[in-house]
Protein backbone atom coordinates (compact mmCIF):
# COMPACT_ATOMS: atom_id res chain seq x y z
CA UNK A 1 0.00 0.00 0.00
CA UNK A 2 1.48 3.13 -1.05
CA UNK A 3 0.24 6.65 0.38
CA UNK A 4 0.56 9.38 -1.92
CA UNK A 5 0.03 13.30 -0.57
CA UNK A 6 -0.02 16.40 -2.15
CA UNK A 7 -1.23 20.08 -1.57
CA UNK A 8 -4.37 19.03 -3.54
CA UNK A 9 -5.30 15.88 -1.65
CA UNK A 10 -4.06 12.66 -0.78
CA UNK A 11 -4.16 9.18 -3.03
CA UNK A 12 -4.17 5.52 -2.04
CA UNK A 13 -2.49 3.40 -4.12
CA UNK A 14 -3.05 -0.20 -2.94
CA UNK A 15 -1.40 -3.42 -4.22
CA UNK A 16 -1.83 -4.48 -8.01
CA UNK A 17 -3.29 -0.82 -9.49
CA UNK A 18 -0.68 2.25 -10.74
CA UNK A 19 -0.20 5.75 -9.35
CA UNK A 20 0.76 8.60 -11.98
CA UNK A 21 2.39 11.25 -10.87
CA UNK A 22 2.53 14.23 -13.54
CA UNK A 23 5.87 16.27 -14.02
CA UNK A 24 6.27 19.34 -11.24
CA UNK A 25 4.10 17.89 -8.48
CA UNK A 26 5.41 17.97 -4.69
CA UNK A 27 4.47 14.84 -3.07
CA UNK A 28 5.15 12.87 -0.10
CA UNK A 29 5.01 9.23 0.00
CA UNK A 30 3.80 6.76 2.61
CA UNK A 31 4.54 2.60 2.18
CA UNK A 32 2.86 0.22 4.07
CA UNK A 33 3.88 -3.32 4.00
CA UNK A 34 6.39 -4.76 2.13
CA UNK A 35 6.72 -2.96 -1.69
CA UNK A 36 6.93 -5.13 -5.04
CA UNK A 37 6.73 -3.74 -8.38
CA UNK A 38 8.41 -0.82 -10.55
CA UNK A 39 8.57 3.12 -10.95
CA UNK A 40 8.15 3.66 -14.67
CA UNK A 41 10.01 7.46 -15.58
CA UNK A 42 8.89 9.34 -18.60
CA UNK A 43 9.76 12.43 -19.91
CA UNK A 44 7.39 15.26 -20.05
CA UNK A 45 7.86 15.81 -23.57
CA UNK A 46 6.20 12.43 -24.07
CA UNK A 47 3.53 12.79 -21.80
CA UNK A 48 1.41 15.87 -23.04
CA UNK A 49 -2.20 13.41 -23.63
CA UNK A 50 -1.50 11.75 -20.52
CA UNK A 51 -3.22 13.36 -16.91
CA UNK A 52 -2.48 16.61 -15.24
CA UNK A 53 -3.32 15.69 -11.95
CA UNK A 54 -2.57 12.64 -9.65
CA UNK A 55 -4.44 9.26 -10.71
CA UNK A 56 -4.90 6.08 -9.37
CA UNK A 57 -4.66 3.83 -12.49
CA UNK A 58 -5.85 0.09 -12.84
CA UNK A 59 -3.89 -2.15 -14.74
CA UNK A 60 -4.32 -4.23 -17.71
CA UNK A 61 -2.05 -6.72 -18.67
CA UNK A 62 -1.50 -5.40 -21.61
CA UNK A 63 0.37 -2.70 -19.62
CA UNK A 64 1.88 -5.23 -16.98
CA UNK A 65 3.62 -7.34 -19.65
CA UNK A 66 4.97 -3.79 -21.16
CA UNK A 67 6.36 -2.74 -18.09
CA UNK A 68 7.96 -5.26 -17.52
CA UNK A 69 9.84 -5.64 -20.52
CA UNK A 70 10.85 -1.75 -20.49
CA UNK A 71 12.43 -2.71 -17.02
CA UNK A 72 14.61 -4.75 -18.65
CA UNK A 73 16.19 -2.43 -20.83
CA UNK A 74 19.69 -0.75 -20.80
CA UNK A 75 19.24 2.99 -19.24
CA UNK A 76 22.75 3.95 -20.90
CA UNK A 77 21.32 2.90 -23.97
CA UNK A 78 19.21 4.66 -26.50
CA UNK A 79 16.16 3.54 -27.31
CA UNK A 80 15.60 1.28 -30.12
CA UNK A 81 12.92 1.73 -33.01
CA UNK A 82 10.88 -1.43 -31.32
CA UNK A 83 11.54 0.06 -27.87
CA UNK A 84 9.77 3.46 -28.80
CA UNK A 85 7.40 1.20 -30.28
CA UNK A 86 6.55 -0.07 -26.83
CA UNK A 87 6.95 3.03 -25.56
CA UNK A 88 3.99 4.53 -27.79
CA UNK A 89 1.62 1.38 -26.70
CA UNK A 90 2.40 2.23 -22.96
CA UNK A 91 1.51 5.62 -23.42
CA UNK A 92 -1.53 4.92 -24.59
CA UNK A 93 -2.56 2.13 -21.87
CA UNK A 94 -2.13 4.82 -19.51
CA UNK A 95 -4.37 7.14 -21.33
CA UNK A 96 -7.02 4.73 -21.34
CA UNK A 97 -6.69 2.85 -17.86
CA UNK A 98 -9.99 3.06 -16.01
CA UNK A 99 -9.17 5.75 -12.78
CA UNK A 100 -10.38 4.28 -9.86
CA UNK A 101 -11.66 6.53 -7.02
CA UNK A 102 -9.26 6.47 -4.38
CA UNK A 103 -8.14 9.83 -3.99
CA UNK A 104 -9.29 12.18 -1.11
CA UNK A 105 -9.37 15.90 -1.61
CA UNK A 106 -7.86 18.42 0.58
CA UNK A 107 -10.20 21.25 1.17
CA UNK A 108 -8.28 24.58 0.21
CA UNK A 109 -10.09 27.06 2.56
CA UNK A 110 -7.65 27.19 5.65
CA UNK A 111 -10.32 26.48 8.14
CA UNK A 112 -11.61 23.37 6.63
CA UNK A 113 -8.41 22.28 5.52
CA UNK A 114 -6.90 22.57 9.75
CA UNK A 115 -9.79 20.30 9.99
CA UNK A 116 -9.41 17.73 7.57
CA UNK A 117 -5.81 17.70 8.64
CA UNK A 118 -6.85 16.79 12.06
CA UNK A 119 -9.14 14.33 10.43
CA UNK A 120 -6.16 12.84 8.50
CA UNK A 121 -4.02 13.02 11.27
CA UNK A 122 -6.52 10.64 14.14
CA UNK A 123 -9.10 9.14 11.92
CA UNK A 124 -10.73 7.05 14.53
CA UNK A 125 -11.13 9.52 17.35
CA UNK A 126 -15.10 10.40 18.37
CA UNK A 127 -16.09 13.43 17.73
CA UNK A 128 -19.69 15.32 16.90
CA UNK A 129 -19.35 17.71 13.63
CA UNK A 130 -19.95 20.43 16.06
CA UNK A 131 -16.94 19.39 17.73
CA UNK A 132 -15.21 19.10 14.43
CA UNK A 133 -16.33 22.27 13.57
CA UNK A 134 -14.78 24.25 16.80
CA UNK A 135 -11.67 23.42 15.53
CA UNK A 136 -11.76 25.53 12.43
CA UNK A 137 -13.95 28.94 14.15
CA UNK A 138 -16.84 27.47 12.41
CA UNK A 139 -20.40 26.75 13.00
CA UNK A 140 -21.17 23.13 11.77
CA UNK A 141 -23.77 24.33 8.81
CA UNK A 142 -20.66 26.38 6.81
CA UNK A 143 -18.71 23.24 7.69
CA UNK A 144 -20.69 21.14 6.01
CA UNK A 145 -21.30 24.01 3.24
CA UNK A 146 -17.41 24.53 2.26
CA UNK A 147 -16.39 20.70 2.45
CA UNK A 148 -19.26 20.23 0.03
CA UNK A 149 -18.30 23.25 -2.13
CA UNK A 150 -14.77 22.27 -1.78
CA UNK A 151 -14.39 18.36 -2.49
CA UNK A 152 -17.98 17.35 -3.85
CA UNK A 153 -18.34 15.39 -0.68
CA UNK A 154 -20.13 15.44 2.10
CA UNK A 155 -18.34 15.88 5.51
CA UNK A 156 -19.66 12.41 6.44
CA UNK A 157 -18.72 11.08 3.20
CA UNK A 158 -15.44 12.79 3.53
CA UNK A 159 -14.68 11.39 6.84
CA UNK A 160 -15.72 7.94 6.02
CA UNK A 161 -13.52 8.61 3.30
CA UNK A 162 -10.43 9.10 5.62
CA UNK A 163 -11.08 6.22 7.64
CA UNK A 164 -11.33 3.79 4.98
CA UNK A 165 -7.75 4.94 3.86
CA UNK A 166 -6.73 4.48 7.32
CA UNK A 167 -8.51 1.42 7.61
CA UNK A 168 -6.53 0.15 4.14
CA UNK A 169 -2.83 0.81 5.40
CA UNK A 170 -3.72 -0.97 9.07
CA UNK A 171 -4.84 -4.13 6.59
CA UNK A 172 -1.88 -3.48 4.50
CA UNK A 173 0.19 -3.61 7.01
CA UNK A 174 -0.77 -7.18 8.26
CA UNK A 175 -3.27 -6.23 10.61
CA UNK A 176 -6.48 -8.85 11.46
CA UNK A 177 -9.73 -7.91 9.80
CA UNK A 178 -10.74 -8.08 13.59
CA UNK A 179 -8.26 -5.50 15.12
CA UNK A 180 -8.85 -3.01 11.90
CA UNK A 181 -12.86 -3.17 12.45
CA UNK A 182 -12.43 -2.38 16.41
CA UNK A 183 -10.21 0.30 15.85
CA UNK A 184 -12.24 1.76 13.19
CA UNK A 185 -15.13 2.24 15.49
CA UNK A 186 -17.12 -0.84 13.83
CA UNK A 187 -19.64 -2.87 16.03
CA UNK A 188 -18.56 -5.72 14.43
CA UNK A 189 -16.56 -7.64 12.00
CA UNK A 190 -18.98 -8.11 9.41
CA UNK A 191 -19.97 -4.49 9.48
CA UNK A 192 -16.42 -3.39 8.59
CA UNK A 193 -16.57 -6.16 5.80
CA UNK A 194 -19.96 -5.26 4.34
CA UNK A 195 -18.79 -1.70 4.01
CA UNK A 196 -15.29 -2.67 2.56
CA UNK A 197 -17.22 -4.60 -0.22
CA UNK A 198 -19.31 -1.91 -0.65
CA UNK A 199 -16.29 0.52 -1.35
CA UNK A 200 -14.05 -1.94 -3.47
CA UNK A 201 -16.10 -4.94 -4.70
CA UNK A 202 -14.57 -7.65 -2.71
CA UNK A 203 -14.06 -8.73 1.35
CA UNK A 204 -10.45 -7.58 2.80
CA UNK A 205 -8.98 -10.79 1.70
CA UNK A 206 -9.96 -11.33 -2.02
CA UNK A 207 -8.79 -7.52 -1.80
CA UNK A 208 -5.12 -8.44 -0.41
CA UNK A 209 -4.49 -11.76 -1.75
CA UNK A 210 -1.57 -12.68 -3.83
CA UNK A 211 -1.52 -12.74 -7.79
CA UNK A 212 0.44 -14.76 -9.69
CA UNK A 213 2.70 -11.46 -11.57
CA UNK A 214 3.99 -8.63 -9.27
CA UNK A 215 2.38 -5.53 -9.40
CA UNK A 216 3.24 -1.91 -10.98
CA UNK A 217 3.52 -0.03 -7.70
CA UNK A 218 4.20 3.74 -9.14
CA UNK A 219 4.52 5.34 -12.44
CA UNK A 220 6.20 8.53 -12.43
CA UNK A 221 6.88 11.84 -14.64
CA UNK A 222 9.74 13.58 -13.64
Amino acid sequence: MIHVRTAQGSWLLPPYRAGYMPAGTAHQIRVSGALSGWSLLLQPSICRRLPETPRVLGISEVLRALVQRAASWSPFHALSQEQTRIVAVILDELRLAPHESLHLPIPSDARVERIARAILHEPTIERSIDQWAELGALSARNLRRLIQAETGLSFARWRQQAILIHALERLASGEAVNSVADAMGYASPSNFIAMFKRAFGQSPARYFQSHSQPPVNELNRE
